[in-house]
């Protein structure tokens, strides 16, 4: 099989939401793909416990060919929000692919009038999972899995802000969980999935920036794999530039396994193509 160059970051080139494209100009960027023949497509696939999500991007037949991200005048800011996007991304799988119904999520607090240093607070917690470990050990229970982040709460009478931490962990006892803090307020509850399974706990976790979550070394990694064959050029033209409405009965056809949750297309002004991302989730939930 000839050589596929695709070492590029797709998701800065397509930067565009199809569908705030005026329906003028579309037929431009049908156009586009008909007059452009150097490229194929590939379907990269990451399942993360019950969620699979679908990226399907231009790979390139020759090297010289791969775009380069476009100069702009806003790429800190367009940078900065892309990189918490997919920061946002990775926790999101993470939790997905290693916590489970019932599984605990906890917010920790500190008492009145007692405002911690950002290193006091991450002392505090590297604390507080040392005691959970020692508990877990002693009574039994399977090693403690977590992933939990620091975060800033603005204080309007002080110039210092009032920090909390949030913390999912493999299941315990909720009552122990909360005890065992004794900083000041503990609330606990079960995780319970929706549609996007466990997204909108992660998503706690991923609103503070990179430098504030931190997980523990045993979690697994989501899986990711390729397919370079299985959609041509040709049938991206023919299955999404005109069917873009229809992305249920796609993606359910690509994954039968699956239903369909979400999806957006991306396009982009320097290079003809697309950049295709959905979600969807199992049929048959399965909980270890």
């Amino acid at each position: 099989m000839k050589k596929l160059y695709e070492d590029y970051k797709y998701d800065e080139v397509f930067d565009k939401l199809f569908k705030l494209l005026p329906m003028e100009t579309r037929e431009d960027k049908f156009e586009e793909l008909r007059m452009h023949s150097r490229y194929t497509y590939v379907i990269k696939t990451t399942t993360s416990g019950n969620m699979v999500e679908s990226e399907i991007y231009p790979t390139y037949k020759c090297k010289h060919d791969i775009p380069r991200s476009k100069e702009r005048k806003e790429s800190n800011e367009f940078q900065k929000k892309l990189n918490h996007e997919n920061s946002k991304k990775k926790v999101v799988r993470i939790v997905n692919t290693n916590f489970v119904k019932g599984d605990l999520f906890i917010t920790v607090g500190y008492i009145d009038g007692y405002l911690p240093t950002e290193e006091e607070a991450r002392k505090d917690i590297q604390n507080y999972i040392r005691r959970i470990k020692r508990y877990r050990n002693k009574n039994g229970m399977p090693e403690l899995k977590y992933i939990c982040s620091i975060g800033y709460e603005d204080n309007p009478n002080s110039k210092k802000v009032r920090i909390h931490h949030h913390i999912i962990m493999n299941y315990m006892d909720r009552d122990v969980a909360e005890e065992l803090w004794g900083k000041g307020r503990a609330n606990s509850k079960r995780l319970q999935p929706d549609d996007f399974e466990l997204e909108g706990a992660a998503k706690y976790i991923a609103q503070q920036s990179k430098m504030r979550w931190s997980y523990s070394k045993n979690l697994k990694k989501p899986t990711v794999t390729k397919n370079r064959t299985r959609l041509t050029k040709t049938k991206v033209e023919k299955m999404f530039a005109r069917n873009i409405n229809d992305f249920k009965n796609i993606f359910e056809e690509l994954y039968s396994e699956c239903n369909y949750k979400d999806g957006k297309v991306f396009y982009s002004d320097i290079v003809a193509g697309y950049y295709i991302y959905t979600k969807l989730r199992k049929k048959a939930v399965n909980r270890e």
